[in-house]
């Protein structure tokens, strides 16, 4: 079984989907740390981050592999750990510049269903229902305000140590919303058959609790 759940930035698409997996016994296939880790190989090789810079030689040179232990999903990028500095600012507005380049988007797409055949499997994204498992049994819009992704994501920044500014977290998040929602190749949007879940003001138990309650419906 295969269980989409896309959304905007912000919106604890990965948090849900972790909690989620492990209750059902799914493997979790975070797509989006994946665009993280191609921007954060742009970052520190150089290499601006635009259509013409990844040729094929570029794309090849980059090696990402999941691996799961007691701590969970662990990115590694060309043999290094870089699970927690992919998820800093610097590269998620990367990530989301990187992730409108259709030949990487081709690259990790293929990825990207060669984990979910054959496997029980929750897969977060921008485009899962949309484009990279379109025949997903469950898919599930999950969103939530501006302002309530803005405050969870800075809350989440300044737990990990980070300085950080709401205006400016609600900034870099509308800029990825923009990217993300207008970019020409399989943009952010909701499937036809995906089921809406605004999170706005709900608890991450309660949204939790939904999205396996759709599941078990569907299983």
């Amino acid at each position: 079984m295969k269980i989409a759940i896309d959304g905007p930035a912000g919106a604890g698409k990965s948090s849900i989907a972790k909690l989620a997996a492990k209750e059902l016994g799914f493997i979790y296939i975070d797509t989006g740390a994946m665009y993280r880790a191609s921007a954060l190989y742009a970052i520190e090789n150089g290499i601006e981050i635009c259509e013409k810079s990844f040729t094929k030689d570029v794309l090849d040179k980059i090696k990402i592999d999941i691996k799961y232990d007691e701590e969970g999903q662990r990115i590694i990028l060309c043999g290094k750990d870089v699970s927690k500095r992919i998820r800093e600012s610097d590269v998620s507005i990367g990530a989301s510049n990187i992730a409108v380049i259709p030949a990487v988007r081709i690259k990790l797409v293929e990825l990207q269903r060669e984990l979910a055949e054959g496997n029980n499997v929750i897969m977060d994204g921008r485009d899962i229902g949309t484009y990279v498992l379109p025949d997903a049994e469950l898919k599930i819009y999950l969103t939530a305000s501006t302002d309530e992704r803005a405050n969870r994501r800075l809350k989440e920044l300044r737990e990990k140590g980070q300085t950080a500014d709401f205006e400016q977290v609600k900034r870099d998040i509308e800029y990825r919303d923009k990217n993300d929602s207008e970019r020409e190749f399989a943009p952010l949007r909701k499937a036809e058959d995906a089921v809406l879940v605004d999170s706005t003001g709900m608890t991450i138990d309660e949204v939790k609790n939904r999205i396996l309650e759709l599941a078990k419906e569907k299983m």
